[in-house]
């Protein structure tokens, strides 16, 4: 796990309760002083990144209660603007504005990557920028695929806090039809 991600999540009372439960000496290494990173994408993340369709993102709202949904795209829709920055088009949806809204009074996202096949994930801790079209309309054309039919709103420009990779340990493997189709052997 890098520093910067250990930072953020291993609060005190998640450090009582490793310490209550055993595992606190194993995850104390991450917050050492010689240990570094999470903090800059890497061309790891980035590869990774490019290939997702899709991902969860989370955001608190204004009453503290956690709102996740999905987020699905054309492959590559989230892209790596700099080693800080990602973005995506923020097509229209249902129009309830939840994670909008929510992004009024607390800036903080987290997403969360899915590779099931490959049984990999990134997680992201992050803060966001809500640009509208009008006001970037550039931005909005190089973040949106004119051959995906969708009606881009706003940008979701995001700059890192922090990342980490996840343990396989209990991601099962799943598999989209595309993919499937992938691993059927021509008859």
């Amino acid at each position: 796990m890098p520093r910067a991600y250990a930072e953020l999540t291993f609060t005190p009372n998640v450090r009582a309760v490793q310490e209550k439960q055993g595992s606190a000496v194993s995850y104390a290494k991450f917050l050492a002083p010689e240990v570094s990173g999470g903090d800059v994408l890497t061309a790891r993340e980035a590869e990774f990144i490019a290939e997702r369709d899709g991902f969860y993102q989370a955001t608190v709202s204004g009453t503290g209660w956690p709102y996740v949904q999905f987020r699905g795209g054309p492959r590559g829709f989230l892209k790596v603007l700099d080693a800080k920055r990602l973005a995506y088009a923020d097509f229209r949806g249902n129009r309830q504005y939840l994670s909008v809204g929510n992004l009024q009074s607390n800036e903080r996202i987290s997403l969360f990557l899915m590779d099931y096949p490959n049984r990999r994930r990134l997680k992201i801790l992050g803060t966001v920028e809500l640009i509208d079209v009008e006001d970037d309309p550039d931005l909005i054309a190089r973040l949106h695929d004119p051959e995906y039919r969708a009606v881009p709103e706003r940008a979701f420009v995001i700059t890192l806090a922090g990342f980490d990779w996840n343990c396989p340990q209990h991601i099962p493997q799943r598999y989209t039809l595309e993919e499937l189709s992938e691993l059927e052997p021509e008859q």
